[in-house]
């Protein structure tokens, strides 16, 4: 588990790295796509899923089910919006090596399975079927004991969470250079939707009566509650925070909707080839090969 925990924090490491080197190449260019706040959540992002996978939450959620809920809600909700939120994708590829970047990178994501993953991202569909089915996948209680006896499989599993938090926020973030699909109005019921199989869930942990893993019957309590309180607690942690997690950018775009400037602005795109918030309506152009 050591060498599975080094490689996480080193990959977060570099990553986080890759893009303060691009962020301050296009600061320094005068190109200032990529803000101060686009920095603070790109590396509080980085430093949650960091903490998701380091003691003493990865040790503690091993013999604590509410703990191993606050890693999943740091895996799949908090650490990837943020990251995404970051605008991650053009600092990394500015942040990376020129000749890198030339001969493998541009390359890779020109390279057509690339290209048609690309356009699955684009699927809210798709990513709504993903982050459901490792939501709901994992919390079998035949593949949870698996990740708690097996730290490979553990490993696997925090990784699928990550990587279902990324697949899941993408279409309600639209990182560059994710092309906007649909109607502004799909993202409030596209997160409405993403609340009804974790409150189904989170509503069965917390009321079903019964412990449901019986890994945590076998650990010692370090908190003064039963296993079943300690589930209860997970399930209601659950509950709370994916609803408030998934309400506010849900009503934050409601009211952007509706709000007559927002109206008079898609309007105007309309005209103009511009989005709403003054940036060209398609995708940013490549960044240049020279360094800055």
């Amino acid at each position: 588990m050591l060498a599975i925990r080094l490689f996480l924090v080193a990959t977060l490491v570099l990553a986080e790295l890759s893009y303060l080197r691009g962020w301050f190449q296009l600061r320094t260019s005068g190109k200032n796509a990529i803000s101060n706040w686009h920095l603070g959540a790109f590396t509080c992002g980085v430093m949650f899923v960091g903490a998701a996978v380091n003691p003493p939450i990865a040790t503690l959620d091993h013999r604590l089910l509410c703990m191993h809920m606050v890693q999943h809600l740091l895996l799949m909700t908090i650490g990837p919006a943020l990251i995404l939120l970051g605008n991650p994708f053009l600092s990394i590829e500015r942040g990376l090596p020129l000749n890198f970047a030339r001969s493998a990178l541009r390359p890779f994501l020109r390279w057509a399975l690339m290209q048609r993953l690309g356009r699955v991202l684009n699927q809210p569909v798709f990513c709504w079927l993903i982050a459901t089915a490792v939501l709901l996948g994992w919390h079998l209680p035949q593949a949870f004991d698996l990740a708690m006896q097996s730290e490979s499989w553990h490993a696997i599993e925090s990784l699928s969470f990550f990587a279902a938090g990324l697949f899941f926020w993408t279409p309600v973030i639209r990182p560059w250079p994710m092309k906007a699909r649909g109607a502004q109005w799909t993202i409030p019921v596209y997160l409405f939707l993403a609340t009804l199989p974790c409150d189904a869930l989170s509503a069965f942990l917390t009321f079903c009566g019964r412990v449901i893993y019986p890994h945590y019957l076998h650990q010692q309590r370090l908190l003064n509650f039963s296993a079943l309180q300690d589930q209860e607690t997970a399930g209601a942690l659950m509950w709370v925070f994916v609803t408030f997690a998934y309400l506010i950018p849900a009503v934050a775009t409601t009211i952007q909707i509706l709000s007559p400037s927002s109206a008079y602005c898609q309007q105007e795109s309309s005209n103009d080839g511009y989005s709403a918030d003054g940036v060209a309506a398609h995708t940013s152009p490549p960044i240049s090969a020279e360094p800055a």
